[in-house]
């Protein structure tokens, strides 16, 4: 009796096994048919790994070779919340948040992710790295990647641009060249054991193609001199905003730009539009007086004047349709020279009166007004030059002196340029040349000729003239320069604000150029809304003064 007993307990026993086994059998047959793909890549997933192979950013320099925008290797930290318990992810919490200045709430989205890799914290201070690295947590890690700096801070901001955390450039030339700057990325395959640590490469390999480098046409040191001496302006007269440009009047090449309000191209993120903005080429306004430079050269072009006509300019007071034009200062019969030394809007309009309409129109297409000059930046636009059939009576009164016509402070210069460059418009631009990381020349820039002919060189050469006169015994007298002859224009256009004139409100503009027997380097300053003083001849030719007379003396000396 007791034997048959374990002979059945034997058999169920083996009875159970077999089943057991069987039921092994068919789950492993179940797996092997329908679901050995899906283990097979997921064991690929968590043991062979895609890695990006991220290229470094092209390097910005100044015309001197210094470095004003490049890449800094940095450190990123991620997690595996699969592979973490909850022990794990709660020390973690503990740990990084206030490390990273991350909200628990923010950080623990992260870590309860169903997945194999989040990113908790791009691209990482150093010591804020090496205090992670210290913690040994499980469940993280460190990518190693690249990180845009900028050395000069705020120096050339609306030139330069910034990069976001991907290296995406998202304004200045940072955006214009970005395709050029980005570079692309290439990939490896890397095997990784049960805690995801990285082993070891396999056979697949793309390596990442860096970017290309730009060498720019802005000089660090006369940038630094513009920014300075304009900051220091706008202080002084409480103006709301202020813009100067520095350029090489032979070749076009842009030395300074620079724009108040600036931003901190390291900390971009906490400025606001305002401060983004590069006036320089994205805001108009009605340049005032400056625009006179079109008239004179039309006068003198045509041969409708000469320097020693007469011009009788009302004591102040002229009637033009429906309009009364009047002066600053009351004159009674100035030549046509003195016309602009004291910058007579009577005068002015008088000789414009006899040029006609559609002549001036003609020059100041000339002048390339209406039409954006190019210049490798983005956001220029083109102002507003209407055409004669659209004038009103009293157009003939208000568009040769700067009203009823809208500028860039760029275009100001490049009308300014011409002058000094004997009437030839040549381009501007700021970057010289691109560059591979072997220092092979790509692509270079500079020195396109736009016009050959937007006035005669005798016709500039007497225009020169006159606005050496401005200058010596004129409306700019602050813009001279010791043992040098300036040439240059005042403007003070008042601001239109919700379309209409506003009272006491103010655009005050000074463009020159420098020495003026063998121009070198012409520059303009504008200032939005300065007070209490607001005068072209007072607030900004200053600037002109101290920036071109500090800037020929570096160029003397460094060569």
């Amino acid at each position: 009796m007791e034997s048959r007993r374990h002979v059945l307990r034997f058999s169920l026993v083996f009875l159970i096994l077999i089943a057991c086994l069987g039921v092994f059998v068919v789950k492993l047959v179940l797996i092997q048919t329908f679901r050995s793909g899906y283990l097979t890549n997921l064991a690929a997933k968590q043991h062979r790994h895609l890695v990006e192979l991220e290229p470094v950013r092209g390097t910005i320099y100044d015309r001197k070779m210094r470095p004003v925008a490049f890449n800094v290797s940095v450190y990123s930290l991620f997690a595996s919340p699969k592979m973490m318990s909850e022990a794990d992810k709660q020390l973690a919490l503990e740990h990084l948040s206030g490390i990273l200045g991350v909200g628990p709430d923010a950080m623990s989205a992260n870590l309860d992710k169903d997945k194999y890799f989040v990113w908790i914290k791009r691209k990482l201070p150093q010591e804020t790295f090496e205090k992670i690295q210290k913690l040994k947590l499980k469940g993280l890690g460190f990518r190693k990647e690249s990180k845009r700096f900028y050395p000069g801070a705020a120096l050339a901001a609306h030139v330069i641009g910034f990069a976001d955390i991907d290296n995406n450039g998202l304004e200045g030339l940072e955006l214009y060249y970005n395709k050029e700057l980005k570079g692309k990325p290439g990939w490896m395959r890397v095997m990784r054991d049960a805690r995801l640590t990285e082993l070891l490469l396999d056979n697949n390999f793309l390596p990442a193609r860096d970017g290309l480098n730009l060498v720019l046409t802005i000089d660090e040191t006369i940038q630094y001199i513009a920014e300075r001496a304009l900051a220091q302006a706008r202080e002084k007269y409480n103006a709301k905003s202020a813009t100067i440009i520095v350029m090489d009047t032979r070749t076009g090449a842009i030395l300074a730009l620079a724009n108040q309000p600036t931003y901190d191209l390291e900390h971009y993120a906490d400025s606001g539009a305002e401060s983004r903005t590069n006036r320089a080429v994205s805001h108009v306004y009605e340049p005032g007086s400056v625009f006179k430079v079109v008239t004179a050269a039309a006068a003198l072009q045509e041969g409708k004047f000469t320097e020693s006509d007469k011009i009788f300019c009302e004591n102040g007071k002229y009637k033009i349709a429906t309009n009364i034009l009047t002066d600053h200062h009351p004159h009674g019969t100035l030549s046509f020279t003195e016309v602009f030394s004291v910058s007579s809007n009577i005068g002015v309009a008088k000789i414009a009166q006899k040029l006609g309409g559609p002549t001036i129109y003609q020059y100041a297409k000339k002048f390339r007004f209406g039409v954006p000059t190019g210049i490798d930046l983005k956001g220029e636009v083109k102002g507003w030059l209407k055409d004669p059939s659209r004038w009103s009576r009293t157009s003939i009164g208000a568009v040769p002196i700067g009203y009823e016509v809208t500028v860039t402070p760029l275009q100001l210069l490049g009308m300014m340029a011409t002058v000094a460059n004997n009437g030839t418009y040549v381009q501007p631009f700021v970057v010289r040349y691109i560059q591979d990381k072997q220092g092979h020349v790509v692509k270079s820039f500079g020195g396109e000729v736009l016009a050959e002919h937007v006035i005669d060189g005798e016709t500039a050469r007497r225009v020169k003239e006159i606005l050496v006169g401005v200058v010596e015994h004129g409306t700019a007298q602050k813009a001279q320069i010791k043992g040098m002859r300036v040439a240059g224009k005042t403007g003070t256009s008042r601001k239109v604000i919700g379309g209409a004139y506003a009272e006491g409100k103010y655009y005050a503009t000074f463009a020159g150029f420098a020495p003026a027997d063998d121009p070198r380097l012409a520059a303009i300053v504008i200032m939005d809304e300065p007070h209490p003083a607001y005068f072209g001849g007072t607030v900004c030719a200053p600037v002109f003064k101290e920036v071109i007379e500090n800037a020929l003396k570096y160029l003397e000396s460094s060569g």
